[in-house]
């Protein structure tokens, strides 16, 4: 006799309570947005649709240089025919047991297509290699039309990307293999979940989408992030100066004061005990100054450039000289902190006072203009007096905006993965610092804004003499004698490596130009400890005049570049004294680091209320 077959068990149904509830809270939270929504538009009223950032005139002159060479859109038209006959075929050998080389594979890089049955399956391989023939196929055919201007064509390429990248299979649920597993393992729970997050992400912020990375609750400054101790021992309406408590015997004898931009908060280097570049600053016996930026509204709006620069970093040398009694520090500046930093450089050579900086460091900074990378495609005169127009509305741009901008240069990563996370497994953002950061969006005053657009990226006004005048002096990089430290990263699509060279071939005092592994900030919050990524060093006396000489000659190291920074700046003046307490210097401590201002949040629930 046979043996009994055994039954396939069935998938466990939700919990019908469950489902109801879940249900309910969709339903609810689904009406009060409409409504919402529709109270807005009628406020409003109909407003005629325009082309702010110019992207419809940008792909109407593409495709009328496209239409008047047919030759060459028919030979592109074939080679994409070519491309998936080849796959076709490679489909039809694989199907018959025969393994081949793909006719089109990922990037490894690439996290979209990570889920093993992108490769093993049959059917998600086809549609993977299939998607990929074609975005490849769209990208050569759009960058290569002959007669567009440079503008146009950054815009045509990078809004093509955009498009691209959203059809991607990965981001629809019948096309993604982890996404359709889970879809029949929860009975489609995850979809009505991801529904559910996907309103949560509309109420907070404030009717417009904003794709949640991670769980904000599980952070609390001073308390998991930004824990270094310290003190706020100086502020004015524009900052709060921090001085963190030593934990060296001795200390250099010159304080170290940090320059953050005030397009971010300045904890990306105080995260976490293990990779916090200020902690790991006051272990080698630096006395840390670092400027907390104020989180702007309209009483910030009249707040200038040169505002930051008296205000901010003078202010800060000036407080550091009452509080230490030094009168020369060693200063670092990060992005446009450095930006700041080397125009307060050059404010001080012109006014006879270059020795109250000694040496002066400088993480991805860009100080020529001239190639700004892919963010050159939202800085265009129409781009920008539509933004002005927004911005002297209420005096300020929100932080969002600005949040939104750089997300996009990698989408992939920071929009579509949370997405996909978010909305199609139905699952919680992973509570992760760095995220937690890169969400804690700061607003940027109009005039302030206004102006770094405008002098500094449309029209490189700070490599020219005399360009940007600030309290009266012209600034004049070629003034700055004071040893200097760059430190770009390889990966960088905010400051490209290749301009921040540029940049620092117009300082006239000694440079030393490293470059170090992965991007914008990988690559500079890089501890010792993490043994990652490495940098590269050309210890040639001046710097070549390019930068492909200068990577010919340079050599590569492993590890951290901190370790090279550090031993550059003591060797520079390694003079030592006894450790500062902030809490006993000539400045009243008014409260605990990391402070007040940069537990200020611009999010567009606030801004909404």
């Amino acid at each position: 006799m046979a043996a009994p077959s055994k039954e396939t068990p069935h998938p466990e149904l939700p919990d019908p309570q469950e489902v109801a509830k879940t249900y309910a809270e969709v339903a609810q939270r689904a009406s009060h947005l409409i409504s919402d929504h529709i109270q807005r538009q009628l406020k409003k009223g109909v407003a005629t649709p325009a082309d702010e950032l110019g992207i419809a005139q940008a792909f109407m002159d593409m495709m009328a240089k496209l239409l008047s060479n047919p030759y060459k859109l028919a030979q592109s038209q074939m080679n994409l025919v070519w491309d998936y006959f080849s796959l076709w075929q490679h489909s039809m050998m694989r199907f018959a047991g025969v393994n081949g080389l793909p006719v089109a594979a990922p990037e490894k890089s690439d996290k979209r297509f990570k889920d093993e049955e992108w490769e093993e399956h049959f059917l998600f391989d086809f549609i993977k290699q299939s998607y990929l023939i074609t975005a490849r196929h769209i990208h050569d055919t759009v960058s290569s039309v002959d007669g567009l201007d440079d503008q146009t064509q950054k815009k045509v390429n990078f809004y093509t990307r955009q498009y691209v990248d959203a059809l991607s299979p990965s981001n629809f649920a019948i096309t993604n293999p982890e996404v359709f597993r889970e879809t029949l393992k929860s009975n489609g729970q995850n979809l009505l979940k991801g529904l559910n997050n996907l309103l949560r992400d509309v109420e907070d912020g404030g009717g417009n989408l904003r794709v949640k990375m991670t769980d904000t609750t599980a952070f609390e400054l001073g308390k998991n992030v930004a824990t270094t101790p310290g003190k706020v021992v100086f502020q004015t309406d524009m900052m709060q100066l921090l001085q963190y408590s030593p934990s060296t015997d001795t200390v250099l004898k010159k304080p170290l004061l940090i320059v953050p931009p005030w397009i971010n908060k300045f904890y990306i280097l105080d995260l976490r005990e293990k990779n916090s570049y200020i902690k790991w600053c006051v272990d080698q016996g630096h006395t840390v100054f670092v400027i907390s930026w104020v989180n702007p509204d309209e009483r910030q709006a009249e707040k200038t450039f040169e505002s930051y620069v008296l205000e901010g970093t003078i202010a800060a040398l000036e407080a550091i000289e009452k509080q230490t009694g030094e009168k020369s520090v060693n200063a670092v500046g990060y992005c446009l902190g450095g930006t700041l930093l080397a125009t307060t450089l050059a404010y001080l050579a012109g006014k006879k006072q270059s020795s109250r900086i000694a040496a002066a460091t400088f993480f991805t900074t860009m100080t020529d203009f001239a190639d700004p990378g892919e963010l050159g495609v939202f800085i265009d005169e129409i781009q920008v007096s539509s933004l002005e127009k927004k911005m002297f509305e209420r005096g300020y741009l929100e932080g969002s905006e600005m949040a939104g901008t750089f997300n996009m240069l990698r989408a992939n990563d920071l929009i579509w993965s949370f997405v996909v996370n978010n909305y199609l497994l139905g699952k919680d953002p992973f509570p992760f610092d760095l995220l937690y950061w890169n969400s804690d969006s700061t607003r940027m005053p109009a005039k302030m804004h206004s102006f770094y657009l405008r002098k500094l990226y449309m029209e490189n006004r700070l490599v020219e003499p005399g360009g940007v005048v600030i309290d009266g002096v012209a600034i004049d990089l070629g003034k700055i004698k004071t040893p200097s430290y760059f430190i770009s990263t390889i990966e960088d699509h905010i400051a490209p490596w290749k301009s921040t060279y540029a940049g620092a071939r117009n300082f006239g005092g000694p440079v030393r130009f490293v470059l170090g592994g992965s991007g914008h900030i990988a690559g500079i919050v890089n501890p010792p400890a993490a043994n990652k990524y490495g940098y590269w060093i050309n210890s040639a006396a001046k710097l070549p005049g390019s930068t492909d000489d200068w990577f010919a000659g340079a050599q590569q190291h492993q590890g951290s570049w901190w370790t090279d920074w550090q031993a550059w700046l003591t060797t520079i003046d390694g003079e030592q004294t006894e450790p500062r307490d902030p809490a006993k210097g000539k400045l009243k401590a008014i409260e605990d680091a990391p402070g007040s201002f940069v537990k200020s949040r611009a999010d567009a629930k606030e801004l909404a209320a």
